[in-house]
């Protein structure tokens, strides 16, 4: 199946009549192997009930974060066997393995939120990596359930509020959004890692200024697309 075969077919599931359940496995799913987004999902279904954006939030945000646990333990205890493979099918292994040897937990927390709020770099790469690394599995949860849940429930409040109006604005402009968002965090970061930097210990500081910038390179040649 082409990309575009899959981006339709999981269109169409939103007409379906699980199209709950439908929204809960593309979303658990996206977070480890396959390669559309939930949102694919979530803004017809949104659309047609807006009463219940907000569960249909809810929903993706719980199973978008189980999702990132499973790639987490992919990541984390089968490697090797599973997730290399995987990624190397979707040609990011390469990337992985440079920001696997260089990135330190700070940048991967990084990652976590930029992955959360703009999908930057793919969900599957973060949560693998979070993993890999050994990275801690509640502060991995949490900012899954804080980043993933920012977005679908901007989303839910959005369109149940302004409904089909909207929509077009959210499929043209919403990844802008999402990585001005994604830039501010990484903005801040750096501001912080500047301040260090005039602190007593210059070279963490200098470190810590270059990394974020190598990350967002990183970011880019991971992205899809």
């Amino acid at each position: 199946m082409t990309p575009r075969t899959i981006y339709e077919w999981t269109l169409q599931k939103a007409a379906a009549p699980a199209a709950e359940a439908w929204l809960a496995t593309i979303a658990f799913i996206e977070s480890s192997i396959f390669l559309v987004p939930a949102d694919v999902l979530f803004v017809p279904m949104a659309l047609a009930k807006p009463p219940r954006a907000y569960r249909y939030a809810l929903t993706a945000t719980i199973a978008s974060t189980l999702g990132g646990i499973a790639g987490y333990y992919l990541g984390h205890y089968a490697y090797e066997e599973v997730a290399k493979p995987i990624l190397a099918f979707y040609g990011k292994l390469d990337t992985f393995e440079q920001l696997r040897s260089s990135a330190s937990r700070d940048a991967i927390w990084l990652m976590l939120v930029t992955w959360g709020l703009a999908h930057m770099p793919p969900i599957k790469v973060v949560t693998i990596l979070s993993g890999a690394a050994g990275t801690n599995l509640w502060l991995f949860i949490a900012t899954c359930v804080a980043a993933r849940g920012a977005r679908f429930f901007a989303l839910a409040w959005a369109l149940a509020r302004y409904g089909e109006r909207i929509r077009d604005f959210i499929e043209r402009r919403l990844g802008v959004l999402a990585a001005a968002a994604a830039g501010l965090v990484l903005g801040l970061r750096i501001l912080r890692s500047t301040a260090i930097a005039k602190g007593n210990n210059r070279a963490l500081g200098r470190r810590r200024i270059e990394q974020p910038y190598y990350i967002w390179s990183q970011l880019y040649l991971l992205n899809p697309g």
